[in-house]
């Protein structure tokens, strides 16, 4: 890992943890207002929402702007976002400060991956680089939660005032400060020159390649996979008897060993192939959710849960990597923006289906369908074989 990436990533812890910690402060908050979890739902979609609409045209800017532009606008909208909160501790405001850092986080993530992704030379570099930054978001999840939580408990004159909430909105607004310290002397790359008088291409007629649409739904039905574990295990764990400190460490579990397995990914580059690891987390997530259900203790449940996060941790790095080789290098952000459409799109989306499937098959019901359909769609990724194994990768 080189210095600048390394400062890179910890950028994106910034702004990441800005989002991260908001996201779990701004819930509570209005749980203690008052506001029924029907409004709370509502709140959390937010931080998706914005997302779904700003991917594209982030990705479009970023390709006309490239790293630094895009990234001081997320700054501004995430430091506002929390900001806010910190000034008016109400609902409306809230909401507002969730499409702002969620919509900023969305920004900026577009903007890093496409100048992580153009400064990487070959398909190996691509696989270290995008498994070292993937790493990020991993950390983020951890710190932002973790210190907001911290501040609300501790920091006024009793745990869960309104100054504690005030306190770790006011750190999440900081946050984003330290993003742009980091980045504000990262080397731009050169622009990609466009031939004159040629007609912009429509971000959808990147579908029209077979590829691309593959690897789409290849990146759909494992980030669905993700939102179906994140969505039940607290169910499941309810119906079980489990406590609920329990099931926060089941869900921790699988977050520490997709941030594990993405660790140790760069070190062994070399010997993997982005269509193999994709098919082989497919199976395997298809494998796990078929005995999830039969696992009726806590410990049970947690190794299934340490499994399923080395399987889906492996995903983002191989999907990253496979859409800078298969897409032109002057419409890579065009394409993180789709992609990060889809994924959120999705997540705004799916734990209504899901919870609609559970009240009519179940929640065992549930991980057997998902575990079906994922399994059946791993063939999609065998499919990519030939085209990342001879793709150019954009670079000299």
């Amino acid at each position: 890992m080189t210095p600048e990436l390394a400062r890179l990533i910890l950028a994106q812890v910034c702004l990441h943890a800005c989002m991260a910690g908001t996201r779990m402060a701004a819930p509570l908050l209005a749980l203690r207002e008052g506001y029924s979890p029907a409004a709370v739902g509502v709140l959390l979609a937010l931080f998706a929402l914005t997302q779904v609409f700003l991917a594209l045209p982030a990705g479009r800017f970023a390709d006309r702007n490239g790293l630094k532009r895009p990234l001081a606008y997320s700054v501004v909208a995430a430091v506002l976002g929390a900001g806010m909160a910190v000034a008016f501790p109400v609902f409306p405001v809230l909401c507002l400060a969730a499409l702002l850092t969620g919509g900023a986080t969305g920004v900026a993530v577009i903007s890093l991956q496409r100048h992580v992704g153009r400064a990487a030379e070959g398909a190996l570099q691509l696989r270290q680089v995008f498994s070292w930054l993937s790493i990020g978001p991993a950390v983020s999840n951890f710190i932002g939660p973790f210190t907001a939580g911290l501040l609300i408990d501790h920091a006024g004159a009793m745990p869960g005032s309104l100054f504690g909430y005030r306190a770790a909105f006011f750190l999440m607004a900081v946050l984003p400060l330290a993003t742009w310290f980091l980045v504000r002397h990262t080397r731009e790359l050169p622009p990609v020159v466009v031939a004159a008088g040629s007609v912009p291409p429509k971000a959808w007629d990147l579908l029209r390649e077979p590829s691309f649409r593959r690897l789409m739904l290849v990146n759909w039905f494992l980030s669905s996979c993700w939102d179906v574990h994140t969505f039940v295990v607290p169910v499941l764990g309810f119906e079980r008897g489990i406590s609920a400190s329990v099931i926060g460490s089941i869900l921790g579990a699988f977050a520490m060993a997709a941030a594990a397995i993405r660790m140790v990914m760069p070190l062994l580059a070399a010997h993997l192939r982005e269509w193999r690891v994709l098919a082989g987390a497919m199976l395997m997530t298809a494998v796990l959710f078929g005995i999830y259900p039969f696992m009726r203790t806590a410990l049970g449940m947690g190794v299934c849960s340490v499994l399923l996060g080395f399987a889906l941790g492996t995903v983002q790095p191989m999907i990253m990597s496979m859409l800078h080789q298969i897409t032109p290098e002057a419409r890579h952000g065009e394409a993180l923006g789709l992609r990060l459409m889809a994924i959120n799109a999705s997540s705004v989306l799916m734990p209504m289906l899901f919870g609609t499937m559970g009240a009519v098959v179940g929640i065992a019901g549930v991980f057997w369908a998902t575990g079906a359909l994922v399994g059946t769609g791993s063939r999609v990724a065998w499919l990519l074989k030939d085209k990342t194994e001879h793709a150019p990768t954009g670079h000299p």
